[in-house]
């Protein structure tokens, strides 16, 4: 019978959002001897509770790489919910068939009113928007690649037509996604004449 070891705490970390984060998260633990079953984006999950000279040290290794080991429960929750959007829109291979305001409050087990209310406070800019401007992230991302046009890109991203992708997209960056598109294009070919 498989055994499946509990899991005793729960760490999260400010501004762990690539796999380099996460390789050097896992380098301090193992220096620290903390046993781990899981490293997320912005969450690690610790199989027995650490001390607290662990913590602090675990806290100061954290931050000499620019990431922040977070005690506040508000600001906890903030990074989740950052996270979660992070994670929906560049690394899953396609966004949820719900509402994201649904998704997120799924999630994390929280009404969706009263998340975007703390966003809100908390970052100075709401949830949505947030989120608008991380779908427009995608959007250059996925320009710049090449591979789909944009209507292809408008419905991956669940937008609801590509006029409204442009406006969002004009709005976000001052420029449509076409003009974007060139000048990004412009600019490798005068770099490969270099």
């Amino acid at each position: 019978m498989l055994v499946i070891p509990e899991i005793k705490v729960k760490l999260y970390i400010k501004y762990m959002v690539s796999l380099r984060c996460k390789m050097m998260v896992k380098e301090e633990l193992m220096n620290l001897g903390i046993k781990y079953v899981v490293i997320d984006l912005g969450v690690v999950e610790i199989l027995e509770d650490i001390t607290p000279e662990q913590h602090e040290q675990l806290k100061k290794n954290l931050l000499k790489s620019g990431l922040l080991l977070l005690d506040d429960k508000r600001n906890i929750l903030i990074e989740r919910i950052q996270n979660v959007v992070i994670d929906m829109i560049h690394y899953s291979d396609e966004l949820p068939k719900i509402n994201f305001s649904d998704y997120i409050s799924e999630q994390l087990g929280y009404d969706y009113t009263y998340l975007s209310n703390m966003f809100a406070e908390v970052k100075g800019m709401t949830l949505q928007h947030f989120i608008i401007i991380h779908r427009i992230e995608k959007v250059k991302e996925l320009l710049l690649y090449d591979e789909l046009n944009l209507t292809e890109i408008s419905y991956r991203l669940q937008y609801s037509s590509v006029a409204h992708l442009s406006n969002q997209f004009k709005k976000i960056t001052g420029l449509t996604p076409s003009f974007y598109k060139q000048i990004k294009q412009k600019r490798s070919v005068n770099l490969e004449d270099l």
